[in-house]
């Protein structure tokens, strides 16, 4: 099959509906903004492309100076896609860019009308796309493979149509826009073929692997508190208690919240949820960054310590007290205080497991509840100050 002008635009059409379509059915599915974004840029090239074919009619105007308009149009929501997924807030002085194309209206028509209008339109074009490349650079974080097999495909891209505006102040440059004749227009169809399928790849990477992120750190957390749940803590946990020593000890707290039932009947399992956030929020700005912490069910929580001693344990679990406590009682009245009991077990060796250091909390967690409540005890069954 012959490359010519309009095989090449027919190739970008099926290319840019594809992309389209299945960007659209991804966004159904996930609903993420750029998808969005994305896919109505391939549906803009997909119709701008389509209009294309008309010049060879005789329509200029739809088959030049419109089509090309949706290509920049299709550029920019390309930029406005990767803006949503850097979640970068773009300036509105970037809608010039549509301005300034409308003034190519009244550009006289004349010998140097095909020149100008290709300058025009492939600087606009670069421009988007350089801007969307450039939000796409590494900060501090890797990015995935598809991010940054995006960032270097438009970035080329956008390196082509500045060449490509460049070669017009060739002496000899022919340009023809009506006939689709120039070598560099020639060239300029293959490349937009190749661009919308390598895009359109990327940005597929790019969404995949943001979505199997977010699946996996559903998966590992708890969805009210958004605390690690319970299995992503023991796949978590080795590394803290394999460091365990008797120069830097380990501890484990088991947290349960006393009389938490009475919330649920007086004010509603709503109430209770807030209750659940709230000690969450607790939890994690009192722990240091190497400390984890998870929600184990219901109203149970565990936090695990590395480098811990019985004075920090101690402390820890009188500042959650007296703070959920606080909490508690100005929100929820109740009959009986709404208040937290603590049991606590020190480990100075790795534990033969987390099921098994959390049975040794268990027990001291027993020890205060049924010493009382709102109590911190160790699982040596000793009640401690404060």
């Amino acid at each position: 099959m012959p490359l010519d002008p309009p095989t090449m635009l027919t190739l970008s059409i099926a290319l840019a509906a594809a992309a389209a379509l299945y960007l659209a059915v991804e966004w159904r599915s996930i609903r993420e903004p750029s998808l969005l974004f994305w896919s109505a840029g391939f549906a803009t090239i997909s119709v701008g492309s389509t209009l294309a074919l008309l010049r060879v009619s005789g329509f200029l105007l739809i088959g030049i100076w419109f089509a090309n308009g949706l290509l920049i149009t299709a550029h920019f929501l390309f930029l406005l896609g990767v803006a949503r997924f850097t979640q970068t807030r773009l300036s509105r002085g970037w809608y010039l860019i549509f301005v300034v194309w409308f003034g190519m209206l009244l550009l006289p028509d004349g010998p140097q009308w095909s020149k100008v209008m290709l300058v025009a339109n492939s600087l606009l074009v670069a421009l988007s796309t350089l801007r969307a490349s450039f939000l796409l650079r590494p900060h501090g974080k890797s990015l995935s493979v598809g991010a940054v097999q995006l960032r270097y495909v438009l970035l080329m891209h956008g390196i082509f149509y500045v060449a490509k505006a460049l070669t017009v102040v060739i002496p000899g440059t022919l340009i023809d826009l009506a006939a689709f004749r120039g070598e560099i227009i020639q060239i300029s169809l293959v490349e937009g073929a190749m661009a919308v399928m390598l895009i359109a790849l990327s940005m597929t990477g790019t969404e995949r692997y943001r979505r199997e992120q977010q699946i996996a750190r559903l998966a590992a957390r708890d969805p009210l508190t958004a605390l690690y749940n319970r299995r992503a803590l023991e796949m978590r946990a080795p590394r803290l208690l394999h460091d365990a020593s008797p120069t830097r000890p380990g501890a484990l707290l088991l947290i349960d919240i006393d009389n938490f039932k009475l919330v649920n009947d007086l004010y509603g399992h709503t109430a209770g949820d807030r209750l659940l956030i709230a000690l969450s929020e607790m939890i994690r700005s009192a722990l240091p960054q190497d400390a984890l912490t998870a929600r184990l069910g219901g109203d149970e929580f565990v936090i695990l310590l590395n480098n811990a001693s019985n004075e920090r344990v101690v402390e820890l679990g009188k500042a959650l007290r007296d703070q959920f406590q606080r909490s508690a009682s100005q929100a929820f009245a109740t009959p009986v205080a709404v208040t937290l009991s603590i049991g606590a077990t020190l480990f100075e060796h790795p534990p033969a497991s987390l099921t098994a250091l959390i049975e040794q909390g268990d027990l001291a967690l027993y020890e205060s509840k049924r010493g009382g409540r709102d109590s911190l005890r160790m699982n040596h069954g000793l009640k401690l100050p404060g």
